[in-house]
């Protein structure tokens, strides 16, 4: 049986992972690869802001960089920031699939431009950033937003009629704006992917299902990451990291 770890990017309660845990539900997969939900040590309590984006590429790296020696063939980050992903394919010789590149990518393959979907207007400074560092700037047709602050252990639970609606407007705005695929542009937006397939007229990427796939689809081919575009430090300082998130965890505990 093969082993995939999927970092969580926020230091969630067992619910909360649950409920990251359903995407596996949203795409077929093999029996042969067994999916372990792991949430970072410590990290930002959410995702707004330079400092968040700091901590949380930290966090992640420190979360799978003993994969390899723990048995797992494979690690999968779960949010479409790709935050840790360099870090780790720096240090991991199996394969480090994230979501954010890898979606736009795909959307590249079944359409001409795609439009990203986040959760609301602080996010969006967040994907232009990653659109252009990924030099795909004129390959985005438009970013919105369906105006509901994001919650990171529940996500869209319980608020399906009052958002979904709203999804919807805002995937059809980009439409409008020459989108012909509509990228979802976070993980915890996984439950609303069947609806917005259904109720648009361009094909909608549900990131977190995609990169399950594409990790299987990599273990199957034999294939990883260059250690050429990622490569080795010449000075690792993996324990120091590690006493860094042992102290992180207690005094996050303390508060």
């Amino acid at each position: 049986m093969r082993k995939a770890l999927v970092i969580v990017p926020f230091a969630l309660d067992a619910e909360g992972i649950s409920n990251r845990e359903k995407q596996t539900e949203k795409v077929n997969l093999g029996n042969d690869l067994k999916f372990d939900f792991k949430p970072v040590t410590a990290g930002p309590s959410s995702f707004m802001s330079p400092h968040d984006t700091a901590l949380m590429e930290l966090a992640i790296f420190e979360a799978g960089v003993n994969a390899e020696k723990d048995g797992y063939d494979v690690v999968i980050i779960d949010t479409m920031s790709d935050s840790g992903l360099a870090p780790l394919r720096s240090i991991l010789k199996i394969p480090v699939v994230s979501p954010g590149k890898a979606s736009m990518l795909v959307a590249l393959m079944i359409g001409n431009k795609f439009g990203i979907l986040a959760q609301w207007d602080r996010a969006v400074p967040r994907y232009n950033k990653v659109v252009v560092e990924y030099g795909l700037k004129d390959h985005c047709a438009a970013i919105d937003h369906f105006d509901e602050p994001p919650d990171f252990s529940n996500l869209l639970t319980g608020k399906e009629k009052k958002v979904y609606s709203k999804m919807k407007i805002a995937c059809e705005n980009m439409v409008k704006k020459g989108a012909d695929v509509i990228c979802l542009g976070s993980t915890t937006m996984h439950q609303a992917g069947e609806f917005l397939s259904k109720e648009l007229d361009v094909p909608v990427i549900n990131p977190g299902p995609l990169s399950y796939k594409l990790a299987e689809t990599l273990l199957d081919v034999g294939l990883s990451h260059s250690k050429k575009a990622f490569p080795e430090p010449l000075v690792p300082k993996i324990n120091m990291i590690k006493e860094m998130f042992k102290a992180a965890k207690i005094i996050e505990e303390d508060k």
